[in-house]
């Protein structure tokens, strides 16, 4: 599915030719209501951060074979769909610098229908894009929750381009929400399965956590008993296996507003711990602001992992934890307690690295939550650089999967994930490049 702006977020970058950085490049959809013949292309203006690019420089491919304009205007039979789009390719010895970037084009079609003195139409366009370096060799991984895309999938995007978003950004792995992401859930068509495994095939990604629930409250005269959330669990995780996922994280119903999770956990997970095993699957429960890590919570979470000794029971940590700035965004359905200025989640709790070491030797998975990046690839809330060296330092070899939380306007999800690994990427090269 296009994007509505002319300029299309995907498919950014800079282009490398025989090692060199020779210039970046950029998608457009047709900005007309109807296809066109590409003799009728008549060049597009370019300016990024003020440096303009006039018509004639660009070069276009169409699909997939590339033209100069006036290789475009011999053309006798190539096209240019309204459910295609045109890949802009300008020379810039350098490329574009890491971070977001003002594009302007102004995409020039001759329309021989209107009177030869107005048939070259001007359609001009503008949007903020990034340009997001490769990830670092080895040690973390990247990956991007579908959480992040919350209000565009489905409505502005398909769960397909999704997958195409985060393998674009190069991110190589791929978490989902098993409720909210698998069609016919909790018994989907094997068909869709197939699918499934296609795409992470096609898209070159990983899958990796499983969003998964254990609603404790949801008979209205009683509480789930340890059996049936055992068994609601244990559906995940076979679920999960069989979409080739290696851990599982069971989002237990609360009994506090610090999240202590129903007494029901522990039977619940002990019950699962042999399936879990057989499965591969790691059961990991998510530390979740306003939770800290020095808390019962963790520390009953902990108390388990010792007490089991299983290697397929481990922590998620979810960085809203680390936050040192408020968000007033707010939160969708969710209201502050009274006489509190917003959500207890939402408030910095500015968990201190020295705790993160401490358990990171139980950690299995981070959430890389966040909820906004500004245009200098500045997290106003979330401590990326001290995160990152606590991670780097300890050596932990894990996932960081992005989940934005932050403002739900169309589009805004795909550009702030693609402005976080831009960042993420850029700490990780500069830190290891000072050890």
């Amino acid at each position: 599915m296009l994007e509505r702006n002319v300029i299309q977020g995907r498919g950014v970058r800079n282009v490398v030719e025989n090692g060199e950085v020779t210039g970046f490049e950029f998608r457009l959809r047709n900005p007309n209501y109807r296809g066109t013949a590409a003799s009728l292309l008549d060049g597009v203006d370019v300016v990024v951060d003020g440096e303009k690019w006039d018509g004639e420089v660009p070069v276009w491919t169409v699909r997939g074979r590339t033209y100069t304009l006036d290789q475009l205007r011999a053309t006798t039979d190539v096209r240019w769909a309204l459910d295609e789009t045109v890949t802009i390719t300008v020379p810039k010895p350098g490329g574009l610098a890491v971070g977001v970037h003002h594009v302007e084009v102004v995409v020039y079609l001759r329309r021989p229908y209107f009177p030869p003195a107005v048939s070259r139409s001007a359609f001009p366009a503008s949007a903020r894009t990034v340009i997001v370096p490769p990830a670092p060799d080895g040690g973390l991984r990247y990956a991007v929750s579908t959480y992040s895309y919350s209000g565009d999938l489905n409505t502005s995007m398909t769960f397909e381009d999704a997958l195409a978003d985060v393998a674009d950004l190069g991110a190589t792995g791929i978490e989902i929400l098993g409720e909210g992401n698998v069609p016919g859930y909790p018994d989907p068509d094997p068909a869709w399965i197939d699918r499934w495994h296609g795409l992470l095939q096609t898209y070159g990604l990983t899958a990796t956590n499983y969003g998964s629930w254990v609603d404790t409250a949801m008979w209205r005269d009683r509480d789930l008993t340890a059996e049936e959330g055992a068994a609601h669990l244990a559906r995940d995780l076979r679920l999960a296996h069989r979409l080739a996922f290696t851990s599982v994280r069971p989002k237990f119903g609360v009994t506090s507003f610090d999240l202590d999770p129903h007494p029901i956990w522990t039977g619940v997970v002990e019950r699962c711990l042999d399936l879990a095993a057989e499965l591969d699957v790691v059961i990991c429960p998510e530390i979740h602001s306003p939770t800290p890590i020095r808390h019962p919570v963790t520390q009953g979470y902990l108390d388990f992992i010792e007490k089991t000794g299983s290697e397929h029971f481990k922590l998620l940590i979810d960085t809203g934890i680390f936050q040192t700035a408020p968000v007033d965004d707010g939160h969708e359905g969710v209201q502050a307690e009274k006489g509190k200025k917003r959500p207890a989640f939402l408030e910095p709790l500015a968990v201190p690295m020295a705790d993160l070491a401490e358990i990171l030797p139980h950690v299995h998975f981070i959430q890389a939550k966040f909820f906004e990046i500004d245009d200098d690839l500045v997290d106003l809330h979330v401590p990326w650089r001290e995160i990152l060296r606590t991670l780097l330092d300890a050596g932990w070899s894990g996932w960081l999967s992005s989940e934005y939380e932050g403002r739900r306007d169309p589009y805004r999800g795909r550009d702030q994930v693609r402005r976080q690994h831009a960042l993420l990427r850029s700490l990780q090269t500069e830190l290891e490049a000072g050890r």
